[in-house]
């Protein structure tokens, strides 16, 4: 399960598309260092080394070094992340390498600089604009975008590993176009301008989703990764279900009127996931209470059935 899930306040009934923000503690941590051992890693440089435009994005009129620059302290603080900063760079001392400032590279003055070759070849071939992004990428488990309070936009996103959507057609548009495809999505409409403008400020906050999907990887762009259908035989359709979660935050910048969302999309088996009666019983209210439309937009309506079928046997195990 992903370590920053709340099951118990994700998982409710009847279901409904909203925000669900919840107050973060002032000192909790948003970011989480990425082990170079785990599949998302190995997804993500795979991104950045075949798709590096698709996945690091900015608006033309947008600078994103000052919050990027807040960012890389916000993470220094946290010596777990194995990253730190000074005036002429950043430093990530799991892969051994050092992006400056301006995109330059450099190594990081130890005895075995660069260790992790296919990152560094990663980020050589990158554009000097990207290669910070692409250093934090590579770091952080976190898919990373910068929300522009004042505009209520996203000018700026590193997210290698998408949920069936593509990041190329939401950079530098409206919080509420970016929403604008998501099913029942009023509530999120209404709130767009709110919402952008709360995150901003002073206040820490998080929100958690989740989906069940055939897809067992992090990286679901849809170019790259068509969904896959789900069995025939009900029976099947268990096994072939994964339990997709984000746990998501925001990381406010009240100076400069923006804030650093972040995104930790973690991936399981469903029957490894789903292990209580508690689990199961709520996450069958959950999926029964969905609208048609929201099953269609979340590709669950095939499988619906046979997943209330599963569930409802698991809570009463």
């Amino acid at each position: 399960m992903n370590p920053g899930f709340d099951f118990d306040a994700a998982v409710g009934a009847p279901f409904r598309m909203q925000p669900g923000l919840r107050k973060l503690a002032p000192a909790t941590a948003q970011l989480t260092a990425l082990n170079p051992a785990a599949p998302a890693f190995a997804e993500k440089l795979t991104v950045l080394t075949r798709h590096a435009g698709e996945a690091l994005l900015c608006a033309p009129d947008f600078d994103p070094l000052p919050a990027l620059r807040a960012l890389v302290h916000e993470a220094a603080r946290d010596p777990l992340t194995a990253l730190s900063a000074d005036e002429e760079g950043v430093t990530a001392h799991r892969l051994g390498g050092r992006v400056r400032w301006d995109g330059r590279l450099a190594d990081a003055g130890g005895a075995a600089p660069w260790p992790h070759e296919a990152a560094l070849a990663c980020l050589t071939a990158m554009p000097p604009a990207q290669r910070l992004s692409g250093l934090l990428s590579l770091t952080l488990h976190e898919d990373l975008a910068i929300v522009d309070g004042a505009r209520a936009t996203l000018p700026w996103m590193a997210v290698c590993l998408p949920s069936h959507w593509a990041p190329s057609e939401k950079v530098g548009r409206s919080f509420a176009a970016v929403h604008g495809p998501v099913a029942d999505n009023a509530t999120l409409i209404a709130a767009s301008q709110h919402l952008t403008r709360l995150v901003c400020q002073s206040q820490r906050w998080e929100r958690f989703v989740w989906n069940l999907t055939t897809h067992p990887s992090h990286d679901q762009h849809p170019a790259r990764h068509a969904r896959l259908p789900w069995p025939d035989d009900p029976q099947a359709v268990a096994e072939a279900a994964h339990w997709r979660t984000e746990h998501q935050t925001f990381i406010p910048l009240p100076a400069l009127q923006q804030a650093v969302f972040t995104i930790h999309v973690n991936v399981q088996a469903m029957t490894q996931a789903i292990t209580t009666p508690r689990q199961a019983t709520a996450l069958h209210a959950a999926l029964s209470t969905m609208s048609d439309a929201v099953l269609a937009y979340r590709g669950l309506g095939p499988a619906r059935d046979a997943l209330l079928v599963w569930l409802a046997a698991r809570a009463s195990a």
